[in-house]
């Protein structure tokens, strides 16, 4: 088994977390997502976040509007919706819990070796 596998398919397992959790904070459009997955080293690489984003608006998590650029053609800015914001406090409640079995369970055993 390769770590590298393992330690990928952990942080695809968050992504939509840490993309609701960044459009909590204010809109964003796609490559503002990217440089704060980046600068928290959750490496994504743009064909991996248009499907996401897609996926979750289609949830009805977010929704977005065009905005127009001053360097370039129009952007698409994503925002959290109502329900978006339910279901990340739900995220968060499941990330806290899951945090803390993880934290009791891998402690424990780093005690016993």
């Amino acid at each position: 088994m390769k770590i590298e596998n393992t330690k990928a398919q952990m942080r695809k397992g968050i992504l939509e977390f840490c993309i609701l959790g960044i459009l909590e904070r204010k809109p964003a459009y796609t490559s503002e997502i990217l440089v704060v997955l980046k600068d928290a080293e959750l490496l994504v690489v743009e064909g991996t976040i248009y499907p996401l984003l897609t996926r979750l608006k289609n949830a009805g998590l977010l929704s977005y509007k065009w905005e127009e650029s001053t360097s370039g053609p129009p952007r698409k800015y994503y925002a959290i919706t109502e329900n978006g914001a339910l279901f990340l406090k739900e995220l968060n409640t499941t990330w806290h819990n899951l945090s803390k079995a993880v934290n009791i369970v891998t402690t424990k055993t780093n005690q016993n070796e």
